[in-house]
């Protein structure tokens, strides 16, 4: 075997040398009107000035390849940056784009980078968007027939696999979706805020078996944005610097969604063994926890692998954390999950909603969802298949 096919070395140059030092958001909507564009240059300016800069300030700007979303070279030009030396459309999901602005400050292409994410329901996710006539061309090509495993169709197939492997029943997935409506009641920005019970959960419209209503995250219309800029430079500006410690993705050969080798291997295993290797604190030392839910099966995986329990156990790990009075998820009785309410309740920002609420939380401006002297962060965003995501934040010293 090659000396490379092993788990992470832990080398991590950038670690602690780049940080976020803006960051800015539309808020989400079921019922917008608005365009992607008008979204991404309002969340974009609303981040750029947090930070206390101006549009000269910007010399790189990234953003994910979002359907019926801007180029970065559209949004540059509306906000009328004078020179960028760096701007790439990435992969959709968050971290792809956010990793991809860190690593090109650390190295130099662009002294601070504006990550802008813009997203727009489409009318194969949404029933009113797709009444909408001015959102009805997007439906065209946006699906197969018959229908493949791709997408949502894997992620049932998959969530049926972990339910007959470990022998277990949907309790995992039905506190995830309580505690983010939970969580989203105490968010401003969040699109859906109405109480959710279990048993509502359990009373929801089955939509691919085993994944009913609320297992899918919710299409919204909105935006956030991120500055990124060295720590040295952030320490300099409006906002106390949130310093990005470690940043990875993750997949394994094969990755389609019908050939993933298994539960036990996938990309998320390829994140946290990176995560681990690069990072000074894990979660034995942790204070914020944002894992992805797009659907709430990766929720389950994400805790699992993450180390908090073993495999299959996610069920009994979220029932003996969780706070009945408040129907959330409180593990040793302090660390939240997914303080705003994440992609299930606050929208379906890929992951853009986990980063904003942790660099929230590290600032100490969460407000009511605040977790007492909060220094440490793990997002770990994407599902299984070539989206894995991960990164380790810290407040500065």
């Amino acid at each position: 075997m090659s000396p490379l096919a092993t788990h992470h070395s832990g080398r991590n140059p950038l670690k602690d040398r780049v940080a976020v030092a803006g960051i800015g958001s539309t808020g989400f909507s079921r019922a917008s009107d608005r365009t992607p564009l008008a979204n991404a240059i309002q969340a974009a300016t609303a981040a750029v000035r947090d930070a206390g800069l101006t549009a000269a300030d910007i010399d790189g700007i990234v953003m994910p390849g979002e359907p019926g979303g801007p180029g970065p070279n559209v949004v540059a030009s509306a906000l009328g940056l004078p020179r960028v030396s760096h701007f790439s459309r990435t992969a959709p999901v968050a971290m792809f784009a956010f990793a991809d602005a860190v690593h090109a400050v650390f190295s130099g292409a662009c002294d601070t980078a504006l990550v802008v994410y813009p997203y727009m329901r489409l009318p194969w996710a949404s029933r009113q968007a797709a009444n909408d006539p001015f959102r009805q061309h997007m439906a065209v090509g946006m699906a197969t027939v018959p229908e493949s495993i791709a997408n949502a169709a894997g992620y049932a197939a998959w969530a049926s696999r972990y339910l007959a492997e470990y022998g277990v029943t949907r309790d995992a997935f039905a506190r995830v979706a309580v505690n983010m409506r939970a969580n989203a009641a105490r968010n401003e920005l969040a699109a859906i805020t109405t109480p959710l019970t279990i048993a509502d959960y359990y009373e929801a419209r089955m939509i691919r078996e085993p994944l009913g209503m609320l297992d899918m995250d919710l299409p919204v219309d909105g935006a956030d944005a991120f500055v990124i800029t060295t720590a040295e430079r952030a320490r300099d500006l409006r906002q106390p610097p949130v310093l990005v410690h470690a940043a990875t993705t993750g997949l394994v050969t094969p990755n389609d969604e019908d050939q993933l080798p298994g539960l036990d291997h996938h990309g998320q295993h390829v994140v946290i063994d990176a995560l681990r290797a690069r990072s000074d604190f894990w979660i034995d030392g942790l204070d914020v926890y944002c894992p992805y839910d797009g659907f709430t099966v990766i929720t389950a995986a994400w805790i699992e692998n993450a180390g908090w329990c073993g495999p299959g156990e996610a069920g009994v790990f979220l029932a003996q954390h969780w706070d009945e009075a408040s129907g959330r998820v409180l593990i040793d009785g302090r660390i939240q999950v997914n303080p705003h309410g994440g992609s299930l309740s606050e929208g379906a920002t890929r992951g853009s909603g986990h980063l904003r609420e942790a660099v929230a939380q590290l600032r100490g401006q969460a407000g009511v969802r605040q977790t007492p002297d909060a220094r440490t962060a793990l997002v770990t965003t994407g599902g299984f298949f070539f989206n894995s995501q991960g990164a380790t934040l810290r407040a500065d010293d």
